[in-house]
């Protein structure tokens, strides 16, 4: 099982980036069913990493085909790797991806990228009730120096149907996602430590995904939503 990234990777996106065709990647699909087998052993490093410290159930690595049925941009290719790593539901909530992508754009993911529409209420009320755990989370030094202090992705403009808009947490209250994101260089996708930076990062994002879990299995007045 590779542990590490190969620069033909990179080499790889970077020529079809220039030649984002069928005849062009059907003359070199040889190779590319090559980096995949090898990427595909590194996204299975990243998993048995996970699950020493999280309970994984599924991985998925992205196809390279673009659908392209609904988009403008009609190349019939992507030009990175991607997977997703899905957390055990109903008990354990959240997610983690991983992009690897030519020219300094590989980075890593986690948190709520498209939450339910329950799921997403629910954790408005809970900022609503108490902000408190979460700030402390965000401000934690373990935490804010891998992921930051606050999260990414899209937000209302101003206070959901229901809320107060000068409630002192509507920064929070406010958000439809709740991402953080981490960017990493060429030299170090390619070096021997990739898996292990990923995985130290993952595991920092723990307390927030704790939290998280435990306000979508219950109710407002805390009682379990799940069986055991």
């Amino acid at each position: 099982m590779s542990s590490t990234v190969s620069k033909s990777v990179f080499k790889f996106f970077n020529a079809l980036e220039k030649n984002n065709n069928r005849d062009w990647f059907n003359a070199n699909k040889p190779e590319f069913k090559t980096i995949e087998a090898e990427i595909k052993q590194f996204y299975d490093t990243v998993l048995n990493n996970l699950r020493q410290h999280d309970d994984i159930d599924a991985l998925k690595v992205f196809r390279i085909y673009r659908d392209v049925r609904f988009s403008k941009n009609k190349l019939p290719y992507k030009t990175h790797f991607g997977a997703a790593f899905h957390r055990t539901k109903p008990k354990l909530r959240g997610g983690y991806y991983v992009h690897i992508q030519p020219n300094n754009e590989s980075f890593i993911a986690t948190g709520f990228w498209n939450p339910a529409k329950e799921d997403l209420l629910r954790i408005r009320k809970e900022f609503e009730m108490d902000d408190t755990e979460i700030r402390d989370i965000l401000a934690h030094k373990d935490f804010n120096t891998v992921w930051g202090d606050t999260f990414e992705g899209d937000e209302l403009k101003t206070a959901p149907k229901g809320f107060d808009k000068t409630h002192k947490a509507i920064d929070l209250i406010k958000k439809k996602q709740f991402i953080f994101t981490k960017k990493f260089s060429d030299a170090t996708v390619v070096s021997n430590s990739f898996a292990e930076q990923i995985d130290n990062a993952f595991r920092a994002v723990r307390p927030f995904f704790d939290l998280m879990s435990d306000v979508l299995t219950t109710d407002l007045n805390g009682v379990s939503l799940v069986e055991d």
